[in-house]
C-alpha cells in the first residue's frame, strides 16, 4: 500500500475540510474518491476519442432499437 504526503495551502486545506464535512467522509476517503472519479473521467474521454477517430474513418455503424429488439 502506498502512502503519500500532500502539502496544502490554507485555501486548499479549507476546501478539503468543507468537502469532507459536506460529504461526511474523512479527508483520505475524499481524496481517494476524487482520484477514482478523475480516473473514470479519463477512461470515458479515451473511449469517446476512440469512437470519434473510428467515426471519422467511416468505421462506425449504428443499429436501431427496433433491430435490437428483433434479436
Amino acid at each position: 500500500m502506498g502512502v503519500i504526503s500532500v502539502r496544502l495551502n490554507k485555501e486548499e486545506d479549507n476546501m478539503l475540510k468543507q468537502l469532507s464535512e459536506y460529504f461526511r467522509i474523512d479527508r483520505s476517503t475524499l481524496i481517494k474518491k476524487s482520484l477514482f472519479d478523475l480516473y473514470a473521467n479519463m477512461l470515458d474521454i479515451e473511449t469517446i476519442e476512440s469512437f470519434e477517430k473510428k467515426e471519422k474513418k467511416g468505421k462506425v455503424s449504428f443499429v436501431t432499437a427496433e433491430d435490437i429488439l428483433k434479436e
